[in-house]
């Protein structure tokens, strides 16, 4: 992963690393703390591909270690759906 402030790290949110490095210098020192700072890995992947990445700035950082570092809970539905497809009472 490049040390450039501004590389995207999240393209759904399109959130940069700086933005993540402000985040966790502000006190954010896990994945779900910095995805509630800045949006990374609330987008369309939900954090597939961020949120490995943040983990990596979490390490590099030295906020975390192997050790004490988990990835944010997966929550779903994982892919858009309508109300409808949800079911419910076509009567009322």
């Amino acid at each position: 992963m490049s040390n450039d402030k501004d590389t995207l790290v999240c393209r759904c949110e399109e959130v940069t690393r700086e933005e993540i490095l402000e985040a966790i210098h502000n006190g954010c020192h896990t994945v779900a703390s910095v995805k509630r700072a800045v949006r990374a890995g609330m987008g369309a992947c939900q954090g597939r591909t961020c949120g490995r990445l943040i983990q990596q700035i979490l390490l590099a950082e030295g906020v975390q270690t192997t050790e004490t570092l988990t990835a944010d809970k997966v929550r779903f539905p994982i892919v858009p759906c309508s109300v409808e497809s949800l079911g419910g009472d076509d009567n009322e």
